[in-house]
Order: structure tokens, then sequence, then C-alpha cells
């Protein structure tokens, strides 16, 4: 048994599963029972070999009894935490199974503490070994993104630092020192890496306190490198370009499970990096309806899903850094802005 620390980017919706199948032969009336682990697909012999005088019965004629032992499934794709992925490495991935009192506790976007036991999805075919998965037994929400232990030493550097009266200078000309001028930009930026206050009006009204920025510039103004400075800064944060990003990619998609065959909900980027910064470069070059997709996501920090019978809502708790270059590529100094 081990704990996985990750973010759940998958879920099926929660179906019945047998724990122990039985089935009835047609010909001779013998029951026989079949137990079966999590997330195992059910093998029915095809013949009977407890008929009359240990004759073998007819082929196929076992049947599924209404009786059999059922419970409460659900299975679920977990992926490391955005801050754990090493640079220009793809992030690992692994299937979840659970059931009984662990099913319909979280949903994508969510970042999860599982506890659980590897296993191995037994094949049909005896050429191959099968799939693994985990099988969990515990599963616990971590409702703080970041958990981040301070030495006495650098609590006391905070706290003079606090004290002093440029720190507001100081914090923003530490934003991308390689990058000479563009003070406005730094502390635009250096405001959004630290984010405003969310209010709770009395009438229940939410006002986000996540800072969006749009830099628009000509190209080699380097607007790509605030943003990998960003991306390396900020503890939870996640990098895209606009052309290579669909409304899917950037908010959520519903796929059909190959083993189950049930639609299952996705998130995007913008799921992924809730409580987090997402970082969008060539924003001039996305479609126009990846753009209109995230403006829910921007605006109420919601994601809504209505796909294949499937209704939802996903937080996406973001702020959004993006980079684009003027129309027709480049600023034209006879116009107006």
């Amino acid at each position: 048994m081990f704990v996985v620390n990750g973010i759940i980017v998958s879920c099926t919706k929660p179906y019945l599963k047998s724990s122990v199948l039985k089935v009835q032969c047609k010909t001779c009336k013998h029951i026989k029972a079949i137990p079966l682990n999590p997330g195992e697909k059910p093998v029915i012999p095809r013949r009977c070999l407890s008929g009359p005088s240990n004759k073998a019965c007819d082929l196929d004629s076992f049947v599924v009894l209404p009786t059999s032992d059922v419970m409460d499934e659900q299975r679920m794709k977990i992926q490391e935490n955005p801050e754990d992925i090493p640079t220009g490495e793809i992030p690992r991935t692994t299937a979840l199974v659970a059931n009984k009192y662990n099913v319909d506790q979280c949903v994508p976007g969510d970042k999860v503490r599982v506890t659980g036991i590897m296993m191995v999805q037994d094949m049909q075919s005896q050429q191959e070994l099968g799939f693994g998965y985990i099988y969990v037994t515990g599963i616990e929400k971590v409702k703080e993104r970041i958990s981040v232990h301070y030495s006495q030493q650098e609590e006391e550097q905070f706290k003079k630092l606090s004290k002093d009266g440029r720190i507001y200078e100081k914090i923003f000309k530490s934003i991308a020192p390689g990058i000479f001028g563009s003070e406005d930009i730094k502390k635009a930026i250096g405001c959004m890496l630290f984010g405003g206050t969310r209010k709770r009006l009395p009438d229940g009204t939410n006002l986000r306190g996540d800072i969006n920025i749009l830099l628009i510039g000509d190209p080699s103004t380097a607007k790509s490198q605030f943003l990998k400075f960003v991306e390396q800064t900020a503890a939870i944060a996640v990098y895209t370009s606009g052309k290579g990003s669909s409304a899917a990619g950037l908010t959520a998609s519903v796929n059909k499970d190959p083993s189950t065959g049930e639609f299952q909900i996705e998130g995007g980027a913008m799921v992924l990096a809730d409580g987090g910064i997402v970082c969008i470069d060539e924003f001039d070059k996305m479609a126009p309806q990846g753009r209109v997709a995230i403006h829910e996501a921007m605006e109420q920090q919601t994601i809504s899903v209505a796909k294949a019978g499937i209704t939802t809502r996903l937080n996406s708790k973001t702020s959004v850094l993006a980079a684009a270059n003027p129309i027709f590529g480049r600023y034209d100094e006879t116009k107006e802005i």
C-alpha cells in the first residue's frame, strides 16, 4: 500500500459492478459464483462441467442471476502535480479504480491524496499481461494547493522585507531581471503573482480576486519571456500556445472511456491550473471559439459542461496572462490605438 499525490484529470460516472457474479447453467441448473477484483471484467465460462454423469452441458449455457452481489464503482485518472513536472517532460498519469464509499468524492481539477494498492488487470488473452491501475482504499481532497515550509531564518528575512519601504520596487525589479525596461509590465505581473482579495458580498455575490493581464506588442519585445518567467516562478502554472490549443483543451472535454464505454469528463489547462496561473502565448492566433470558451472561466471562474448527458460545473480559479501581436502583425503608428 502506498500514497500518491496528484490532480484528478478525468472521472467516469459511478456505475454498478458485481463483487461476486452468480451464473446458472440453463441445462443442469448448477449455480456457480465467480469472485471479481475491483476493476476486473467478468469472464463467464463457455461450458458447464457439472452436468449429469459429469458430462459437459451445451456451449454458452450460463446465464447471469439477478441475485449477484453488486457495489458502486468509479474509474478515474490521476496526473502528477504541475509543480512536480520537470520542464519539457510529459506529465505522468495512472488509472484509479474506486468503489463503495470512495465513489463520487472528487471531480476533475481536484488535488487529492490517494491511498491505494497497485493491481494488474487480468486479460482474457494469455499473451497479454494487462494494464496496471491503483485500487483506491482512501481518497482525501487537499484544500491547500501548495504547502511550503520555511525555516526560522527565512521567516525573519520575510519580516525584515515587510518593513522595507521600497519593497514594491524591489519586487518588480526582481521580475525577469534580464529584460531591461518595461517597468509597468513588471509591476502588473508582480500584482498578478500576489493576487487580489476575494470578496463575498452580503447578497451572496462573489467578486474574484485574481487579476488577468493581456500583453499586446510588436514581435521581439520579450512578451514570451515574461510568460516563461511567470511559468517558472508561480507555484502552479500551465503554459500553452494559442495556436496549439483548442476550446476543449483549455476548458474541459467529454470522452468515452475505452474500458467501460462510459462518457467521462477530462479537465483542460484552466481546470488543472486551479489556484494558479495560465500563460497563453500567441493569443491573437487562437480560434474564435477558443477565446469565447474561456470567457466564463476568466469572469465567473467556473467552467460549465453540458455534453453527452453530463451536466456539471468545474472550478477554475486562475489568473490568465496572455500575450498577443497587434492587428496585421505589428503596431501601425499612423492609426489610433
